[in-house]
Formats: structure tokens, C-alpha cells, sequence
């Protein structure tokens, strides 16, 4: 049993350091008393070379870069380590490895400095990202939060207290946009790229198809599989079809994709009666899906909150945040803790 010493340089204020490793951006930052002093992000560029993240690269580049990450959101917050009262990281979902370097390094903190360690759930942390900047949501409302790696839609009633009520059973929306994108020979990560082509190109001009599912959960293989056909189907009737129709593609893929998401979303407000929507992860920073919520938000009446879009993709703040209502509830963890990839909450 440890007994943890309360730091005094702050008097009764509460100081959290958080590490977030989960993927291929090691991250680091100070939060004070819900206040966000720092969030520090350094990425990973060279994974483009192979398509998509390579998890052993990952974890090599997090053991590079995760020391200068944390002392420069220490040294940006203006405080000293001793001043920390706890220190956070992501517990899971996400690579192995790249969460075991954020996980050992954040234990060697907390025994050496004498500090709780708080372990988050990486898609929590997304959730709470909408608490980073006002306005706040008020409960209950409903998330949903769309990567790389997921796609759900979550029933938030409190901080804590969170359930899934649809989620994808194949692909993760972000992962059908870098798919796509592959298969039209962009570079990765390909959902950006599409989003940039897709304001020159007409939404309409291409039909793919939508997977039926019930309920509230998603599937987005039929429709990368519909895409990845149809345009092969085309390139054998003309070679060039991709370069001379590539704007149109990539907005025909983009709006198909946005409204699978639209559809569900409606669906989920409807059944459950709320009309507090938020959106957090990557794909959020999407102008379509942006601009589509935006007109959901006249016809259905619904309050909308979306972080900005530093806070969009996986970053420290946000795991920072989820660590403030953990510390708020002692839900520490002992330093006998492993990472779990396939947390769920």
C-alpha cells in the first residue's frame, strides 16, 4: 500500500500530468483544477510511408519522444514535477505497445515522485474532450465519436457514467476513409486528403451502397466494398478514370460515409428523446460531417458541441480531463497495472 503525500505549492489546487500513448501521437499535459496549462503533441510522420500505422515503429518513436513530451508540458504549465499530485495515462483502447511505453513511464512518475496513478479509458477521454472548452454539454446527451480505430455512439448521464448504445461491427468510419483513400492511391492518412478533394468534387455524381443494420450500430465494409468494385469496374472501361474524376470520388465517398453516420445519429436522438448532441475524435474535424450536423441542428432543434480541432484527435488534454473526475472519485490504479488494447467501457 502506498500512502500518497498531498503537494502543497499550490495550496488546495489539484495538479495532474497525463501521458496519452495510445496510438502513434505521444502526448503530455498539465491540467490544474479543470483548467488545460499544456497539452503537447509530437507525431509520427513516417508511417505514411507504409499505408497505415505500424505498430513496432510506434512504440520505438514513443520511447524517443515521450521524456521530451512530458518536460516540455511541465515546463509550459510553469510548474515542477514535485508540484503533481497524480499522474495519468491511457489504460486502453489502443497498440500494445505504444500504450505500454506511456504506461511505465507514468509508473515510474507515480512511485518515484509518491503520486496516485489514474488509468483512463482512452474513449471516455474522447467523450470528456467536449468538456475542454465551454459551452459544456448538459446531461444526459449523446456522443458520438468517430476515428480511426471506432465508431460509437455513447449515452453520457454523467462524467463516469457512459454506455455504448451503437457501435460499428467491422470497420471504424475513419478506417473506411483511409481504405478509400488507398484505393484511389493517396497517401495515408487518406480522410484528410479526401475531405481537401471533396470541396472541388460534386457529393452526388457516384452512388455506393449503405449497409443495413439494425439498430443503432454501424457497418462500413459493404460500402468500401461497393467502392473498392465499382472502381475497378471503371478503370478497366478507362485506365485515367480515377485522375479524371478524383474530386467527384472523394466527395461521392465522403458524403456516403457522413451519412451512415447522419442516419444513425437521428435514429439514436429519436429513441432516446435527447437533443444534446456531441461529436469527439478524429473524423470529427470533418468539414462535411461539420457542416451536416450543423444543418441537423436547425431541422431537429438539437444543442451541438464539438471540440476544437486541436482536441479532435488523440491528444493528452483530453485524457488530462478524464483524469480530473477520476481524481474526483479516488479511481486510482496500483502499479501492478497492465494496458488492456481492447478496453471497453
Amino acid at each position: 500500500m502506498y500512502i500518497f503525500a498531498r503537494k502543497t505549492f499550490f495550496k488546495m489546487k489539484e495538479v495532474i500530468l497525463a501521458i496519452e500513448s495510445s496510438c502513434d501521437d505521444t502526448s503530455a499535459a498539465v491540467i490544474i483544477d479543470k483548467t488545460i496549462k499544456s497539452n503537447i503533441i509530437l507525431s509520427q510522420k513516417n508511417h505514411s510511408n507504409y499505408g497505415g500505422v505500424v505498430p513496432e515503429i510506434a512504440s520505438r518513436e514513443h520511447q524517443k519522444k515521450i521524456i521530451i513530451a512530458v518536460k516540455e508540458a511541465i515546463k509550459v504549465s510553469n510548474i515542477e514535477k514535485d508540484n503533481l499530485d497524480a499522474v495519468a495515462f491511457t489504460l486502453g483502447p489502443g497498440l500494445l505497445g505504444s500504450l505500454i511505453v506511456g504506461c511505465s513511464f507514468a509508473k515510474s512518475m507515480s512511485y518515484a515522485l509518491n503520486i496516485p496513478l489514474i488509468g483512463v479509458d482512452h474513449m471516455k477521454a474522447h467523450v470528456l474532450s467536449n468538456f475542454l472548452d465551454k459551452p459544456f454539454p448538459n446531461f444526459p446527451f449523446l456522443c458520438l465519436t468517430v476515428s480511426g480505430g471506432h465508431t460509437q455512439i455513447v449515452l453520457v448521464r454523467d462524467y463516469l457514467d457512459m454506455e455504448i448504445v451503437g457501435q460499428t461491427l467491422d470497420d471504424a468510419v475513419g478506417e473506411a476513409f483511409d481504405k478509400s483513400a488507398k484505393i484511389l492511391g493517396l497517401e495515408y492518412p487518406g480522410g484528410p486528403i479526401i475531405d481537401k478533394l471533396s470541396k472541388k468534387g460534386d457529393p452526388l455524381r457516384f452512388k455506393f451502397s449503405k449497409s443495413k443494420v439494425p439498430n443503432l450500430d454501424f457497418s462500413f465494409s459493404g460500402t468500401k466494398t461497393s467502392i473498392l468494385y465499382y472502381i475497378k469496374s471503371e478503370i478497366k472501361k478507362d485506365p485515367h478514370f480515377i485522375k479524371n474524376n478524383l474530386n467527384d470520388i472523394a466527395a461521392s465517398i465522403q458524403f456516403i460515409l457522413i451519412e451512415i453516420l447522419k442516419d444513425k445519429l437521428v435514429k439514436a436522438s429519436k429513441k432516446f428523446k435527447i437533443s444534446n448532441i456531441a461529436i469527439s475524435g478524429g473524423v470529427s474535424s470533418n468539414s462535411l460531417l461539420r457542416s451536416e450536423i450543423e444543418k441537423l441542428k436547425s431541422i431537429y432543434s438539437w444543442d451541438i458541441f464539438i471540440p476544437k480541432t486541436e482536441y479532435c484527435t488523440d491528444n493528452a488534454a483530453m485524457i488530462a480531463m478524464a483524469a480530473h473526475y477520476y481524481f474526483k472519485k479516488n479511481k486510482f490504479v496500483d502499479l501492478n497495472i497492465t494496458p488492456n488494447p481492447r478496453l471497453h467501457f
